[in-house]
């Protein structure tokens, strides 16, 4: 096992995840892949289970998450994509099932002209000089137990390329799916957009509903080099289980690159998402939507982080969550503009709706500003719902039931018709739906006793 550096030494012994902080260029000193593996193995071994707490009212923790009791689980190869994908066009496909890649397809015209998509671990070894110039950039690995465990443990993975110039109008499909309780996966997608590239790519998370607890701790990168485009979605649904789901998702935005990234948060036990975007080239510019919906006694906590490395940059923040059953759902957006900036100008909203008495629903804006040229602000709305509003529907002809579908559904609607992709965006009005109706006699109660 090679020796730590002493600056991740010292950072694995001294942090402690007690706050959410902006990872700002931070990342993982370049080295061959077992070197990563030993490093990360020797933080593992070192760290804590994470606990996230915000000014002593809002904690989210993995302390009694038994990670000994979940078993990383293998399987063979299966010919057939996720039966949701059936009727889409795809530029290519990749699924990973508990700890492994079971199905890979890319379009040959697209293999011919240079595109890679294929298991992060193949990737290391034939791909060696992007795998290594690019992996774990900007990820670090040393910030708590979890953070550690994927980066030593992941098996399969995905890795995706698009050499420069190249525009890619289909999507590529990655989907990491949990078969059944007890299982631990460890994840993790590097993807890669040539200069002056353009592509689609979505990511989903999936699980069976069952019993036991299980585990998702995944590492997303991202690179947009110079001039590239990309819309990214991320759809993370783990059902009814008991999946824990600890997460990092980086993009870079380069010189004139430009991202419209929307995370779909759908369900799951408890999950933690840190989602950063960085604008590192002049000219770069983003679109970050999210969108999350709670329900039963589900824990969600999310950090979604817009930073500006320099400038001119621009940014445009906007997430919507609804909070149903005995649900806490907690979004913490920070824009960060580091000196040097100048010319950065970029706006973070926020809006909720409660859906039940029980729920909780917290929001933290922040702002940080290191230049003086610039403009940031942000904004935010809790709301629940209007009683004159249904009342106008029923009289269009509307059921009241059906008035509160539409208001709800209507809620999220801004965000997902963004997406220019109609297959996605009827999946996730389809499991915003299905969430709907098993909560629709609380939801009504709700708004009766009102």
């Amino acid at each position: 096992m090679p020796e730590s550096t002493p600056e991740l030494r010292k950072a694995g012994s001294a942090r402690e995840a007690t706050l959410n902080y902006a990872l700002d260029g931070a990342g993982t000193p370049r080295m061959p892949l077992a070197h990563s593996r030993g490093l990360a193995r020797e933080l593992y071994d070192r760290l804590e289970l994470p606990r996230w707490r915000r000014s002593g009212f809002w904690t989210t923790s993995l302390q009694d998450l038994d990670l000994d009791t979940l078993e990383i689980r293998t399987h063979g190869p299966d010919a057939s994509a996720p039966a949701f994908l059936d009727d889409q066009r795809s530029a290519g496909v990749l699924v990973q099932r508990d700890a492994s890649v079971v199905h890979v397809e890319l379009d040959a015209e697209l293999a011919e002209r240079g595109v890679i998509l294929c298991s992060l671990e193949d990737a290391a070894h034939e791909h060696t000089e992007l795998f290594e110039r690019y992996y774990l950039r900007r990820l670090p690995i040393d910030r708590h137990k979890l953070e550690a465990a994927s980066a030593a443990f992941w098996t399969g993975g995905a890795f995706l390329y698009v050499p420069p110039g190249l525009q890619v109008p289909a999507p590529f499909q990655i989907v990491y799916e949990i078969s059944q309780g007890g299982s631990a996966q460890y994840a993790h997608t590097l993807a890669i957009a040539g200069p002056g590239s353009d592509l689609r790519l979505r990511e989903y998370g999936l699980a069976a509903d069952s019993d036991g607890d299980s585990l998702h701790a995944g590492q997303f990168e991202l690179y947009l080099e110079d001039g590239a485009r990309c819309r990214l979605a991320q759809v993370v649904d783990w059902g009814a289980g008991s999946v824990h789901d600890v997460s990092t998702s980086i993009v870079e935005v380069a010189r004139d690159a430009w991202c419209h990234w929307l995370p779909a948060l759908l369900g799951g036990a408890l999950v933690h998402h840190h989602d950063e975007i960085a604008i590192a080239g002049a000219g770069g510019d983003m679109a970050f939507r999210g969108l999350f919906f709670s329900e039963r006694d589900e824990h969600l906590d999310v950090f979604a982080v817009d930073l500006h490395e320099t400038g001119p940059s621009g940014g445009d923040v906007h997430w919507r969550g609804a909070a149903s059953g005995e649900s806490r759902a907690s979004f913490e957006g920070l824009i960060k503009i580091n000196q040097g900036a100048q010319q950065s100008h970029t706006y973070l909203q926020f809006h909720s709706m409660l859906l039940s008495a029980s729920a909780e629903l917290d929001a933290i804006p922040s702002v940080l500003v290191g230049a003086d040229d610039v403009s940031a602000s942000h904004g935010g709305t809790v709301g629940e719902l209007d009683e004159d509003l249904i009342f106008y529907m029923q009289t269009r002809g509307l059921t009241r039931p059906q008035a509160v579908r539409v208001i709800v559904e209507g809620f999220f609607e801004p965000l997902i018709v963004q997406l220019d992709d109609p297959p996605l965006e009827q999946l996730i009005r389809e499991r915003i739906g299905v969430k709907l109706a098993g909560a629709a006699e609380e939801i009504e109660r709700y708004a009766l006793a009102r």
